[in-house]
């Protein structure tokens, strides 16, 4: 029997897409949110609703009204996303209106969203309030989907993505609020950039990180999501000024080739032992 052919492991996976930090954060950390993409002309021109997640966790749906949705939000895959979802959304496409995708299988190697999707495309997110974006207007929601909705609108944590700068959601949950930011830079060179600030105690947002204390990040899809802790009862747009002033200091200390000093080699290893990754 001939062996089956294997995926190869990426380890950026959406690198090259319009708005990856954004593809990264709607993956790991934003519950409800959409965004737009479209097929190229070669499969079509389709336009492609992206999702965090779908009615029972569905990997992909040909909504009612004629939307083809996939969903970010799968842990299962080959190792590499971009294929996983690739296949998904080139299988969705062939599917009459109305017909979700309820499981998936390991794809071989194949075409990748950066093949599939016009790159010309602008990957503009939008956070809701909740998971109503599963539904048409006008298209009845199946008993199935409905209790789902019910109970997922029930749970879901209150997030805003600032203006400000890209790919930073606010975020309550329960009493705390935190700060989650995507970052598009090569990590070692990130890394580099926060120690540069971290030593100099300017990591934080607002005076001495009265708005909020960086305590550490995580990896996945092979860039890195910084993660702030915010003083508690700060609402999103509260953050929108510190965290731009946060990002003009970041952009001047990655601008820095120069070695790290001690005192920034210290504070770089801190940061590294306070990092974990996902996926």
């Amino acid at each position: 029997m001939a062996k089956r052919a294997t995926v190869e492991f990426v380890l950026r996976p959406f690198e090259g897409l319009p708005g990856e930090p954004d593809w990264v954060a709607m993956r790991e950390v934003v519950p409800a949110a959409t965004a737009t993409a479209r097929t190229t002309k070669e499969y079509g021109a389709r336009d492609v609703v992206v999702a965090t997640v779908l009615p029972a966790a569905w990997p992909a749906l040909h909504r009612g009204d004629g939307a083809i949705m996939i969903a970010l939000q799968q842990h299962a895959g080959s190792g590499d996303a971009s294929r996983d979802l690739a296949d998904l959304l080139l299988r969705v496409l062939e599917l009459p209106v109305g017909t979700p995708i309820t499981s998936t299988a390991l794809p071989e190697p194949g075409p990748r969203l950066q093949d599939v999707l016009d790159l010309s495309v602008p990957f503009e997110v939008t956070v809701h309030d909740g998971f109503d974006f599963w539904t048409a207007a006008g298209v009845e929601v199946a008993p199935d989907v409905a209790a789902s909705l019910e109970q997922m609108n029930e749970t879901i944590v209150p997030t805003r993505r600032l203006t400000s700068v890209e790919a930073a959601y606010w975020a309550r949950m329960g009493e705390r609020e935190y700060l989650r930011w995507a970052m598009p830079h090569d990590e070692q060179l990130f890394l580099d950039a926060l120690a540069r600030l971290h030593a100099r105690r300017e990591s934080g947002l607002g005076d001495a990180g009265s708005i909020g204390k960086f305590i550490g990040a995580f990896r996945s899809c092979g860039i890195l999501v910084p993660v702030w802790d915010l003083a508690p009862g700060t609402e999103a747009q509260e953050i929108e000024t510190p965290v731009a002033e946060l990002a003009a200091r970041l952009d001047g200390a990655l601008a820095v080739d120069a070695p790290l000093d001690a005192n920034e080699r210290r504070a770089r290893a801190g940061l590294v032992a306070r990092q974990l990754t996902l996926r």
